[in-house]
């Protein structure tokens, strides 16, 4: 016997996270934070007040001047060297597993305040891939997910890919079959599933024979910024720059810098000591500057943010003006649509090329594809969209909610496993 359990779906993601429930007239979406239906996967720790802060919240903080550390992007994680180290805070050592911890569950801690009822079964969402080539590290990302999910108190944990999460959501509105690509362009991954789907499958648990291939590559939105930061604003802090002995200005720290889960890797003691190594080598003492006062106030994330701004800018605009004030006052970057796409054009290359190979996967000509199905905060990208287009011209593009599909779509698979 079927035993029902109170369940939902929880969208973890790279940039944005959600929670879907499911009701009778369908799934929706439960707010996270002041009446939106997404949290930013952000946490800070106010070093000041000695208190954490999730989400728009976090970012504010920040933002506003007070002394901590701000964590974004803990999702690109999972799977990495990177998950032992852990980080320290305050003078306290953190596992990432325990960061990525309290991010979730504060996102089940809202869940279940907004839905008035606890949750004692979940759907996870995950990319097709949390690491691309390596079946031993991504089964270790699936598994830390689980465990986290159980210690939060869940007694049920499974797992749907996130663009076959998209595919119920958005099966839930068509009137005839349809074979369809689902592009999920998330801030860590880019995910696709090619599926038949109609209205007289709709209800049915068991959907196997209808999902034809899935396959996905390691780029999303967090690429595209830090390719975008590495042309057009890395270069005003030195990058590329020589030194008096004509050797090249060490380039970790930029990388490292335009890099959201790494940014605070810039701001070590190590770090600190090469600069104060070759600052007497140092020929653009007018750039070095600049990425010291980055350095000096922890403005990392700032110009990150400002970079992303500048992304999102670029889909409606062909120029935009990137303010770098965290640099130098005064000091700002204009940066075209043309220098983005440039930055971007491998990246966007990599995307299409998985994307033809999920078809290849099931034998499927991509002329066969009726409708190309868009989520994910990142598919808005012109270039992106055109170099799709080019890939699959008879399939007509349809737009899903950039940052709700999957997590409405988690919510029907949780209400097909779990009643």
């Amino acid at each position: 016997m079927t035993v029902s359990r109170a369940a939902c779906g929880i969208d973890f993601g790279t940039s944005n996270s959600t929670a879907g429930l499911y009701h009778p007239d369908g799934a929706r979406l439960l707010p996270l934070e002041d009446g939106k239906l997404t949290l930013p996967s952000a946490v800070f720790f106010n070093l000041e007040e000695d208190s954490m802060a999730f989400g728009r919240a976090a970012l504010a903080e920040y933002l506003e001047g007070y002394e901590g550390r701000l964590m974004r992007s803990l999702k690109s994680l999972l799977g990495s060297s990177l998950m032992d180290a852990g980080t320290e805070v305050g003078g306290r050592h953190l596992s990432f597993q325990q960061l990525i911890g309290a991010l979730i569950g504060e996102v089940k801690r809202r869940a279940e305040q907004a839905a008035g009822q606890q949750f004692d079964a979940v759907v996870l969402g995950r990319p097709v891939y949390f690491v691309d080539e390596d079946r031993s590290a991504d089964q270790q990302a699936e598994d830390t997910l689980s465990q986290i999910a159980r210690q939060l108190g869940f007694k049920e944990v499974s797992f749907q890919y996130e663009p076959i999460a998209a595919a119920h959501d958005y099966e839930q509105r068509i009137t005839q079959e349809e074979l369809v690509l689902v592009i999920d362009i998330g801030g860590g991954t880019s995910d696709f599933s090619l599926v038949r789907l109609s209205p007289q499958r709709r209800g049915m648990a068991d959907r196997s024979a209808d999902l034809l291939a899935s396959g996905g590559v390691h780029i999303g939105g967090t690429d595209f910024d830090k390719r975008l930061s590495l042309a057009g604003v890395m270069p005003e802090l030195g990058m590329g720059s020589l030194l008096s002995n004509n050797a090249e200005f060490p380039n970790g720290v930029f990388f490292h810098l335009a890099t959201w889960h790494t940014i605070q890797l810039a701001y070590t003691r190590k770090m600190w000591r090469t600069f104060q190594d070759i600052s007497p080598e140092v020929v653009d003492q007018v750039r070095f500057e600049r990425l010291l006062n980055v350095i000096r106030h922890q403005a990392g994330h700032q110009l990150a943010m400002r970079v992303e701004a500048a992304k999102i800018a670029l889909s409606a605009e062909a120029l935009t003006q990137l303010d770098l004030a965290e640099a130098e006052a005064g000091l700002s970057a204009a940066i075209s649509r043309g220098q983005f796409e440039t930055a971007v054009a491998q990246e966007i290359q990599r995307v299409c090329k998985a994307a033809l190979a999920t078809l290849a996967q099931a034998g499927v000509a991509p002329e066969a594809v009726d409708t190309l199905f868009f989520t994910g905060g990142s598919s808005a990208v012109p270039a992106l969209r055109t170099a799709l287009a080019a890939a699959f011209p008879t399939a007509r593009a349809v737009e899903g909610d950039h940052f709700g599909s999957v997590g409405c779509g988690l919510a029907v698979v949780a209400q097909q496993r779990y009643g």
